[in-house]
């Protein structure tokens, strides 16, 4: 195995032009568990440590621009007003030691529905800021995933940043595991309100081949609000539409059973979090002053 340890962006995307099968690695959290563990034994390693601005993060007016390798801590401690979803997503990440390591763009490349970062991203909505020698673009977050473990990335392109959009409602993320700490997400669920636009969106990890939305329950509640004036009125939403709602979602997930759960469970567990995370957001809109943080 050859380590390559570039001291530049344009040294980085040279070596990864050079050499397409080459496996990025910053925060080291997945990848070197493979390694350890013989599941994986890449050619090249491109060590992406040495590059600063990958860790820096630049607040917009309408967006956060958050740098591939900026760790959870930092996304916890300095933005957890922009990107709450994410914040709370961040706190569940296993230990304070691979929280200071991991960041969202080891999450984004390994692409294991588990991520605990992907539902918060679906939720808050945001963009993939993919890097080559032959120019830059930006992958919506709902056409990144493209199978399990599998991206839209092109072999010889590195994911430069994430361009999230500023929260301008409540988010929640909830999170189910055989206990709290240093575990695999068994199912997790992110919601964000968006009342500008005055759409819901959400993202559900662990319960299908990739990270998912749940999108038709979102068109119901999004169709349920609107027709109940909801947004302007701020009533308590109805024990119906959340039921309906956590039962669209619990709908939209394609399990697995598997060692951390039986896919019974995790539509089931799916919904219970839906009903729960749309409840707390709501509580947040309607100005109730309570805030939750997810947990299921």
């Amino acid at each position: 195995m050859d380590f390559l340890r570039p001291a530049s962006w344009e040294e980085a995307l040279a070596a990864k032009a050079e050499h397409p099968t080459a496996v990025p690695i910053a925060g080291g959290t997945d990848v070197m568990v493979e390694i350890n563990f013989d599941h994986r034994r890449p050619e090249y390693l491109l060590d992406l440590n040495r590059i600063g601005e990958l860790s820096e993060w630049e607040v917009g007016q309408e967006k956060v621009r958050l740098g591939a390798s900026v760790p959870y801590s930092s996304i916890m401690d300095h933005l957890r007003a922009e990107l709450p979803g994410l914040a709370l997503a961040s706190h569940t990440v296993a230990s304070p030691q691979i929280r200071n390591r991991g960041g969202v763009g080891g999450n984004l490349g390994t692409a294991s529905p588990a991520g605990d970062a992907h539902p918060a991203l679906l939720a808050a909505d945001c963009e993939v800021e993919a890097e080559s020698v032959r120019g830059t673009r930006l992958i919506p977050i709902d056409a990144f995933y493209t199978g399990v473990k599998r991206n839209a990335l092109e072999p010889d392109e590195l994911i430069r940043a994430v361009h999230i959009k500023k929260a301008d409602g409540p988010q929640q993320y909830s999170k189910v595991g055989t206990r709290n700490a240093m575990v695999i997400a068994v199912c997790a669920f992110g919601i964000a309100l968006h009342p500008e636009t005055r759409t819901v969106r959400t993202g559900i990890g662990s319960a299908a081949p990739t990270p998912i939305r749940a999108k038709e329950a979102e068109d119901f509640l999004n169709a349920a609000l609107e027709e109940g004036g909801f947004w302007e009125n701020g009533k308590i939403i109805t024990p119906a539409i959340v039921k309906q709602f956590a039962a669209l979602a619990s709908g939209a997930c394609n399990p697995i059973d598997d060692v951390r759960g039986t896919a019974k469970y995790r539509r089931h567990a799916v919904g219970i979090m839906a009903r729960r995370t749309l409840g707390w957001t709501w509580e947040q809109y309607r100005g109730a002053g309570r805030t939750l943080e997810g947990a299921a």
